[in-house]
């Protein structure tokens, strides 16, 4: 391999590419060190692409003082060089970065060594060799660049919103979502979550009617209750109709069940999220609650995991083809408030909002006092929106008994 890297190195356009600390002497055996020695004086001389026999000619011519055996020896290894095939610019550059790499790693494990028996005691030497090689370590790549093609573009953005949401008020601002999108969704407790989420994915027209495939992980409340609130949504029954017409029940929500899986992920992580998608394939995935899949361990902040998670969960909505609705708690100032922002989101500056294609943000009105009745009026605070750039707030209905949000 070296031998062929030698011949590569005879190309002047090459070896220009390459030249000085990128590729250092000691990248080769003693020996060939010395044909590479001749292969640089020449190209600094001649300043033109080197044939293997000139650079033989040049190197015996230079070396007077070599014995027989060793003209005899430096003759093999140029006939080894006439015979290699020249590679490809392109190969010969990814091989010899490979061994620069290698070099790079020994003086670097060398450095080590003298740090570990307290022959160095200062870091300086190990920040030099990293400022001076770094650019050596960037890995080179073909890209594929995108199509820009006018139709193309508009195709792709027709599909934005390919599953609608069925919340009419909602649905004016925001039609819908697609594959790729961090949806985030936050909200104090007791003012609706679970049945946010069960009523856009099995309520009247929601995504799995639309032919979504589902699936809902929960890690906060027992799966069965989870499952209970899509049942109640999907067929607009509340629990007492469930029991005592059970059949009806099961025939209407066993039109959309196939489309709907739930597991319970108490303890699991993102990484546990992303083997789900990558195994299943969903087209929507409900994180209940996002914010509980966090790996804390090597954070020395809440809010810095936290922002890692949702970088994480943007990725696998990115790479799986899905759009990931990430369920979040707001903080106390969020309580009895109706007009929220992105800094109520719970344990967490901007992080997680950074990620976000879509956030929605649920409130209800403050509490009157000697109410005989819940007030179920609900508001979403539309606070980030890439999808269609419309911020504010729309207005709905929570029927707490069907978990359905309704205009």
């Amino acid at each position: 391999m070296e031998l062929a890297l030698i011949r590569s190195l005879m190309d002047k356009e090459f070896y220009d590419n390459h030249r000085g600390t990128r590729c250092p002497e000691r990248l080769f055996s003693p020996d060939v060190r010395k044909i590479k020695k001749a292969i640089d004086s020449a190209m600094q001389r001649y300043e033109r692409t080197v044939t293997p026999e000139e650079i033989e000619a040049l190197f015996i011519a230079n070396n007077p003082t070599l014995t027989t055996a060793q003209k005899t020896a430096y003759k093999g290894i140029f006939g080894s060089v006439k015979r290699e095939q020249l590679m490809g610019a392109d190969i010969a550059q990814e091989v010899l970065s490979k061994l620069f790499q290698q070099v790079i790693g020994e003086d670097i494990a060398n450095l080590g060594f003298d740090y570990v028996n307290g022959t160095k005691d200062s870091l300086e030497p190990l920040r030099s060799l990293l400022e001076q090689y770094e650019d050596n370590f960037t890995p080179t790549t073909n890209i594929e660049w995108e199509n820009d093609d006018i139709e193309h573009i508009l195709a792709l953005n027709s599909l934005e919103s390919q599953w609608s949401f069925n919340i009419p008020t909602l649905t004016t601002k925001v039609e819908g979502v697609n594959a790729g999108h961090l949806i985030e969704i936050g909200a104090r407790p007791n003012t609706g979550k679970t049945s946010f989420h069960a009523s856009i994915v099995a309520g009247n027209n929601g995504f799995a009617w639309q032919g979504a495939k589902c699936v809902v992980l929960c890690n906060e409340e027992g799966y069965h209750r989870v499952v209970h609130r899509y049942i109640t949504a999907a067929t607009n029954m509340d629990a007492r109709r469930v029991v005592n017409n059970t059949s009806k029940a099961m025939e209407i929500y066993g039109k959309i069940r196939p489309n709907i899986k739930f597991k319970d992920c108490t303890d699991r992580d993102m990484s546990w999220v992303e083997s789900v998608c990558k195994t299943y394939k969903p087209d929507i995935v409900i994180l209940d609650m996002g914010d509980k899949l966090a790996n804390m361990n090597g954070y020395s902040r809440p809010d810095e995991a936290l922002k890692a998670n949702a970088i994480h969960a943007r990725r696998i909505a990115k790479q799986y083809k899905c759009a990931v609705f990430y369920m979040s708690q707001l903080s106390a100032d969020a309580e009895n408030k109706v007009v929220l922002n992105q800094s109520m989101m719970e344990g967490s500056r901007t992080g997680k909002a950074a990620e976000a294609d879509l956030m929605l943000l649920i409130a209800k009105n403050p509490p009157v006092e000697n109410a005989e009745e819940q007030d179920m009026q609900r508001h979403l605070n539309i606070v980030k929106n890439k999808l269609s750039g419309w911020h504010g707030i729309v207005h709905c209905e929570l029927d707490y008994k069907t978990s359905r949000y309704s205009v």
